[in-house]
């Protein structure tokens, strides 16, 4: 079986935030095939879902570091809202609550 996508692709956009390793909401919607505001939209529908272990969002002043220091995620700089970020098994239970094939293949 072939890798749906890259091991690269997804380990580049492992970031380590308040001593977490975490994806970025924008990050994580584009692996799922899906808008940032889809995703976000599901999430806040099933908040009772995302314990403080599962997401967070970043502070100002975290998502100023992101931008600076990745490339790819220079799109958010200018967004109104802080952005989320996801753990291990909050990027696991946001493949349970999507329907797109990308993320359904991730929850099974």
């Amino acid at each position: 079986m072939t890798d749906i996508i890259p091991l690269e692709t997804i380990e580049r956009r492992i970031l380590l935030i308040r001593g977490h390793k975490v994806m970025i909401d924008a990050d994580l919607a584009d692996i799922y095939g899906v808008t940032t505001k889809r995703l976000n939209e599901q999430v806040k529908r099933n908040r009772d879902r995302f314990p403080e272990d599962f997401m967070f969002q970043l502070t100002e002043k975290e998502k100023a570091e992101v931008v600076a220091n990745c490339d790819h995620l220079k799109k958010i700089k200018f967004s109104p809202g802080l952005p989320s970020a996801f753990t291990e098994h909050g990027a696991i239970m946001v493949a349970t609550i999507l329907k797109s094939p990308v993320a359904v293949q991730a929850s099974i």
